[in-house]
């Protein structure tokens, strides 16, 4: 009997900024730069590249070179681009007082 592997697709669950908002805080969360920044690729990926570069103000193909594997995209990239996602970076103490 042959099995049959489907190849994994994050975008088909992050439908919504709740989703995609719990998907950023968990990556957060572990500290991976090269994660956080395929994370927010799949992410303006789900969302729709071409919308994300107009609501940015960033070209589309230098927004897949952004979140190819490898890159080091400026901080400035990554805040618009977070924002055109209607999302926003907050930080919190990691410890309660």
């Amino acid at each position: 009997m042959k099995t049959t592997v489907t190849p994994f697709d994050m975008t088909q669950y992050l439908d919504s900024e709740e989703a995609m908002a719990e998907y950023l805080t968990q990556v957060l969360e572990e500290g991976d730069t090269d994660e956080l920044i395929r994370a927010i690729g799949h992410i303006a990926k789900a969302r729709g590249m071409s919308q994300i570069a107009q609501e940015s103000g960033l070209g589309r193909e230098s927004l897949y070179k952004t979140f190819s594997p490898g890159s080091k995209p400026r901080f400035d990239t990554i805040a618009k681009v977070v924002h055109s996602l209607g999302l926003h970076i907050q930080i919190t103490p990691a410890r309660a007082s």
